[in-house]
């Protein structure tokens, strides 16, 4: 609700930006420019002190636009396998709002589950926590990120027919993200390490909800929602891709995070010193030799370089890079299965193999 202590000030009129010959990225990259700056813009509705409209500002930049954009990426590219055509400017920028929606939801997560894990970095730079004048600032600044997906939905999505569901989808898909951050910390609390308490079905559960929701089956249902899709079997035949597709994500960023360069993927892995029920320790479990599994009960959720090269050293030795190499190729070849049983008249198959493309095999 705006603010009723100051009289609004004349709202310009926004335009979709010029995509012209702008790469995918760069036209996205466009949009971003333009909405962060509404965003920022509105703020003088609240009578906001230039201290504080500056801090926004700075926020928004560095904890939103990032990442690779894959997520947000996805909606304008599925709203036009959709509608089995070009996009007019006025859909590729709204597809391009939502899609920033999604990149301001992941924003809202990262920020908070960086404090909850005690990150260093995030995105090749110190995450947003670690600068120098925010630290316990951006729990806040994580709520705004938030609040600003709404403010997006009703400046741009009010007199849509289907505004209501976009409103639904992203307050579901963020309860579901948490429960899953919820389970993901009762599970690997990191003063209390306790292996037993990990299993394969815990570690499902982690990854469906924190990760396969919002990152794969929330661009696909708002690009569903732009295109007047409202059958419900069509959202059930896209979530019975888009989920097993989220957990072959999240098993890889599990992999990613002991074998990935950080300067590859962007960040310092820390599942092992953090005690983190991922992919890895769960394989390691179910193969470890006795001495092998009491040295991970000793050594796992430390923090000691010492005790995470203990747990390193029995993955090799146990070769969890074949294991995870067979789990990808059959992981291929389960979602191209998938796909194949999607019935084409209710959604196009190339929207789930481009998402696929997207993901498969991230360079190490």
């Amino acid at each position: 609700m705006m603010s009723t202590t100051a009289a609004p000030a004349p709202a310009p009129v926004t335009k979709a930006p010029e995509a012209g010959k702008l790469s995918e990225k760069d036209s996205f990259m466009q949009t971003f420019e333009v909405i962060s700056e509404e965003i920022v813009r509105d703020l003088q509705n609240y009578n906001v002190p230039k201290e504080g409209v500056e801090h926004i500002k700075r926020m928004l930049h560095y904890t939103v636009p990032g990442g690779k954009l894959n997520r947000g990426l996805t909606v304008p590219s599925a709203l036009k396998s959709l509608l089995k055509r070009e996009l007019t400017k006025d859909e590729l920028f709204k597809a391009q709002v939502l899609g920033w929606g999604v990149e301001w939801l992941q924003a809202f997560f990262l920020i908070t589950d960086d404090i909850m894990d005690a990150s260093i970095t995030r995105r090749g730079q110190p995450c947003w926590y670690k600068q120098p004048d925010i630290g316990m600032i951006a729990i806040n600044d994580a709520l705004i990120c938030e609040s600003a997906i709404f403010r997006l939905l009703k400046k741009y999505f009010r007199s849509e027919s289907y505004y209501p569901e976009l409103v639904e989808m992203f307050h579901e898909v963020t309860y579901q993200t948490e429960l899953g951050q919820m389970m993901d910390l009762l599970t690997a609390p990191e003063d209390h390490v306790d292996l037993s308490k990990f299993s394969p079905q815990k570690h499902a559960y982690i990854v469906e909800y924190k990760t396969a929701y919002y990152s794969f089956y929330l661009p696909i249902a708002l690009a569903m929602r732009m295109a007047a899709i409202t059958d419900e079997t069509a959202y059930a035949q896209a979530k019975a891709v888009l989920l097993p597709l989220g957990e072959y994500f999240q098993v890889q960023d599990d992999y990613l995070d002991c074998y990935g360069s950080p300067e590859v993927i962007g960040k310092v892995g820390t599942d092992i010193e953090d005690n983190k029920c991922g992919w890895l320790i769960i394989q390691a479990l179910e193969r470890a030799s006795g001495e092998q599994r009491k040295l991970l009960d000793a050594n796992y959720g430390q923090k000691s370089p010492s005790a995470v090269s203990i747990v390193k050293q029995i993955y090799k030795q146990l070769d969890l890079e074949s294991v995870y190499r067979e789990y990808e190729d059959r992981s291929y070849t389960r979602i191209s299965q998938l796909i194949e049983q999607i019935d084409e008249s209710l959604l196009p198959r190339d929207m789930f193999v481009t998402f696929m493309n997207r993901i498969y095999k991230r360079k190490l």
